[in-house]
């Protein structure tokens, strides 16, 4: 079996369509579908796009072998053999454009849009969301982080409690796109260049005779990595002493202790007697480690209890998003093709909020030209010159349009980039390091009452007078 291919990483529904796609001639035909969500995670002001990398090497390497074709006769839908001979020449030959990665984003804003046959697009739909959802809901939660310790180092050690081995490198990556400055998995080190960091577990101070040998042999082991794991048996009356004792070993040595870890009881209150205890003993270069179950939430009570915490190892609320586990981003047809051109889709929801933004439409982002920062995103047709020659546009709120105001002094900056066009790449994937710069810039031009962690501004996310109108017209006509 190739764990490899991820061509049927796909619900069954798309093949179905496929096929049907297919049986009535009409699988070449153009379609125009986007990747957005309609609710931001966390209660948060913004979420931070990740997963582009990903999607990139999943279209790169589409193709159907054999064990896909074979897996696919054994299905109950009896394919027939013609429909799977055309699967076995596919290839992604559409166009695909995305926001870069580390893009501040929010809600109904289209992060991908893939205009290609209905038979590509409807492969990958899924893989799409799949990747998308996980890794942005995974960066906008260590940007939460970064947040409440901006100035602070903080390491990503969720691998263990991750939902499989993908989810946890590629969440390493994306704690990294939002500012995380290291990871414990070595896999995902090795893979993305992300830097790796690792003390002891409580099995090397149990594998000893006493704490103080476990501390003295894990320091001649590796001198220059040396942080230590204090709450084995008792953090103040043995632990932190036992690590004081072992600081002046390797000082006698001309070496240094990096730090000791806390990973259990009350992190505020041993943090400051730890660090009390390490500055009377002469060494206030030693920092202090905390883990144990911690998010946002916690880290920033422990701030506001004075802990003297420098380094923060956050793992299972990370990973795992433990507070929203699923972002709910939605692949959604705007528009298809019809005696050779495109007419405009739309979905009619008793959800409000569930109603689609119909037609082939570009992404701006409107920056104020005298205080360059964000003022809206606005989605426009297609063919719309106003915003592209920078004359006067009207932001309005799409729940109620009587609220509204006029900009002209802006500047419009597309947000979709090219990425395929005609099936091949033509997007200079950035390094992680670029990035990662990329998110801290992004992060600039927002006002700080759109980034705060607790009741955040609502960020305006507008559409054109004229998209709106499409939409209007296309309900009425819908609803008789």
């Amino acid at each position: 079996m190739n764990y490899d291919n991820l061509t049927l990483h796909t619900d069954k529904y798309q093949i179905n369509m496929m096929y049907a796609h297919w049986l009535q001639g009409s699988h070449k035909e153009k379609a125009v579908f986007e990747v957005y969500f309609r609710k931001l995670p966390f209660g948060n002001g913004y979420a931070v796009f990740a997963g582009l990398e990903r999607i990139v090497h999943y279209i790169r390497n589409l193709r159907f072998g054999d064990e896909e074709i074979a897996y696919l006769r054994t299905q109950e839908e009896n394919y027939r053999e013609a429909f799977l001979d055309e699967l076995r020449q596919f290839k992604f030959n559409g166009n695909l454009h995305a926001v870069p990665e580390g893009t501040l984003v929010f809600p109904n804003v289209p992060l991908v849009r893939v205009e290609a046959s209905v038979f590509e697009a409807q492969l990958v739909e899924t893989a799409l969301l799949n990747f998308m959802n996980y890794q942005t809901l995974v960066a906008t939660k260590a940007s939460r982080v970064k947040q409440v310790a901006p100035h602070d180092v903080l390491l990503e050690f969720g691998t263990r409690r991750a939902q499989e081995a993908d989810a946890a490198i590629w969440g390493a990556r994306a704690s990294y796109v939002a500012g995380f400055h290291a990871t414990s998995n070595l896999r995902a080190g090795m893979l993305f260049g992300i830097p790796t960091k690792g003390t002891h577990a409580h099995a090397w101070v149990q594998a000893h005779d006493t704490e103080e040998e476990a501390f003295r042999k894990y320091a001649e082991a590796l001198p220059d990595q040396v942080t230590l794991l204090v709450d084995t048996y008792d953090t103040l009356k043995s632990g932190v002493p036992n690590a004081i004792k072992t600081a002046r070993f390797l000082q006698s040595q001309g070496k240094r202790m990096n730090a000791i870890r806390l990973d259990s009881g009350d992190l505020a209150y041993l943090s400051q007697q730890a660090r009390k205890m390490l500055d009377e003993a002469g060494f206030p270069d030693v920092l202090i480690v905390a883990s144990n179950d911690l998010d946002e939430n916690i880290i920033e009570g422990l701030k506001t209890q004075d802990a003297r915490i420098d380094i923060w190892g956050v793992g299972t609320q990370l990973i795992t998003a433990a507070d929203q586990p699923a972002l709910g981003g939605v692949y959604k047809l705007v528009a298809r093709e019809k005696n050779g051109e495109y007419v405009p889709v739309i979905k009619i929801s008793g959800n409000p909020e569930k109603v689609s933004n119909p037609g082939f439409k570009e992404v701006y982002r409107i920056l104020n030209k005298k205080t360059g920062k964000a003022e809206a995103d606005y989605l426009a047709l297609q063919h719309e010159a106003d915003i592209k020659n920078g004359e006067r546009i009207k932001l309005f709120d799409p729940i109620h349009p009587y609220i509204h105001k006029y900009i002209d002094d802006y500047e419009a900056v597309p947000l979709l980039q090219a990425v395929f066009a005609q099936g091949a790449l033509v997007y200079e994937l950035p390094t992680l390091e670029q990035i990662r710069d990329y998110h801290a810039e992004q992060k600039q031009i927002f006002w700080p009452q759109y980034l705060r962690k607790l009741n955040p501004e609502v960020y305006r996310v507008n559409l054109s007078t004229e998209a709106w109108k499409l939409k209007m017209d296309l309900i009425h006509q819908h609803q008789g």
